[in-house]
């Protein structure tokens, strides 16, 4: 009973794999086929105009090196070596078609065409098994980089959460409070304090639906999103006036070129860089005075800069500053600006764009460049 119980469980399993080895052995076969068949036609094509058999066997050797570079296992590669030298004493050399391996220098010939053929496959099928693991080590590399950015992610936003909704509820307690001494001037403040609080988790949930998108639409090994051309001027403007709304009181100087661009990009999560990058220069510069947004046509690329004129970034923090690690956040505020530039780097990173910071004068610089491409641009204006 229970041996019948084990069986049951395990057929399945099998009769999953069988098809699998069919399909493999079945590509095997046609493989070969194939290229033998395309080998024996160009063999006699040779053999017909110039009568030379050493000509025929280098086809097969050819021929040989093919069949191992296009199937599985050494098996096949073998089995065609064999094949070609056999099939090019019985058609091709003196007696044709029959075998005669007797003739003076023809062991010596046909064994070397053997073991040519017989180290090509196996070299061959070694140096592609040996491609396969450089491969599977190399996406092992990109999970485990992968994993990283999202541990440096969820510390991030568990520092970003918990700050602004603790504040929200102890300004939400006192503004409740009944005490005679509460004017209204004060009880103002307090909820100022929650809408500024409330505004930048409203920023935080759209920072994490922006990296919701990018998982969405990549693949497993390398992020990615789906970019089309997307009319530069519209899109900075609705990163700007989305800032202004937010942020009122803000001085903001732009400068973009005045070439008409059309720049491949997914025109959501750019908007959401150029946010993040405005509001981090807005809370994290230290002083009120204006911020730049400078856009230049650099080479291939376009190249978006923002400028603040405050206190700068401390030079430790910059290595790690997009990272999303606890050394990029401000302690001295009450908001971190770790997530904000963590996604910044995902998104550009995805656009296969780069990001930069550094010091500028009297203050801080962030920049990331687009790429220009245009023959991607093509074929997304084909689609």
């Amino acid at each position: 009973m229970s041996v019948d119980m084990k069986h049951k469980r395990t057929s399945p399993k099998h009769e999953k794999e069988h098809p699998k080895i069919r399909t493999v052995i079945l590509h095997n076969v046609l493989i070969t086929l194939l290229i033998m068949g395309v080998s024996t036609i160009m063999a006699q094509a040779f053999f017909h105009y110039s009568r030379n058999s050493t000509s025929v066997a280098i086809i097969y050797v050819l021929a040989v090196m093919l069949v191992a570079r296009y199937t599985t296992g050494y098996i096949i590669g073998i089995i065609a070596a064999v094949f070609g030298v056999f099939f090019v004493n019985y058609v091709f050399t003196f007696p044709y078609m029959n075998f005669n391996f007797s003739i003076d220098g023809y062991p010596v010939t046909f064994l070397g065409m053997l073991l040519v053929s017989s180290i090509t496959s196996t070299t061959t099928t070694r140096f592609k098994k040996q491609s396969q693991l450089l491969n599977e080590r190399e996406k092992l590399l990109v999970e485990a980089e992968k994993e990283t950015m999202r541990a440096n992610l969820l510390r991030a936003v568990s520092h970003d959460l918990r700050t602004p909704l603790t504040s929200i509820i102890g300004l939400a307690d006192t503004a409740l409070n009944d005490s005679p001494e509460m004017t209204e001037e004060k009880r103002r403040e307090l909820l100022e304090g929650i809408r500024e609080d409330a505004n930048w988790l409203l920023n935080m949930v759209e920072n994490l639906l922006s990296i919701t998108r990018i998982q969405s639409n990549g693949s497993d090994t390398q992020p990615h999103v789906k970019k089309v051309p997307e009319p530069l001027e519209e899109v900075v403007s609705e990163a700007i006036q989305r800032y202004h709304k937010r942020y009122p009181d803000s001085e903001l100087k732009v400068k973009i070129p005045e070439d008409f661009l059309m720049v491949p990009m997914d025109p959501t999560l750019i908007e959401q860089v150029i946010m993040n990058l405005l509001e981090n220069a807005w809370v994290h510069a230290g002083t009120r005075g204006p911020i730049e947004l400078d856009i230049k046509e650099e080479e291939k690329n376009v190249v978006f800069y923002v400028r603040d004129h405050g206190v700068g970034i401390e030079p430790e923090r910059i290595a790690q500053i997009f990272d999303g690690c606890a050394g990029a956040i401000d302690h001295e505020s009450r908001k971190g600006m770790g997530i904000g530039l963590s996604i910044c780097k995902s998104i550009v990173m995805a656009h296969q764009g780069d990001v930069y910071a550094r010091n500028y004068e009297d203050g801080a610089e962030f920049s990331f460049s687009l790429p220009m491409d245009e023959e991607e641009l093509t074929e997304e204006e084909k689609l």
